[in-house]
């Protein structure tokens, strides 16, 4: 696990990475690829983060049709 912690990928390959896992989208090579390169740490607190913005978009979403 120390290991995989100083890994260091791009913040914008993180969250492509974690947008292709939310859809399912994401090759199984790209999926390796990813697997071998991203910070466990920013895996988790990038997904937690995208999650936490999909349910608030869906709460606007809803608020403005009801509303």
């Amino acid at each position: 696990l120390h290991e995989a912690t100083r890994r260091r990928l791009s913040l914008i390959d993180t969250v492509r990475a974690i947008g292709a896992a939310f859809f399912g989208v994401r090759g199984s090579k790209a999926h390796e690829s990813d697997i071998a390169q991203l910070n466990p740490v920013h895996v988790v607190l990038t997904g937690v983060a995208l999650a936490a913005l999909f349910v608030m978009g869906l709460l606007a979403i809803v608020n403005w049709v009801v509303g």
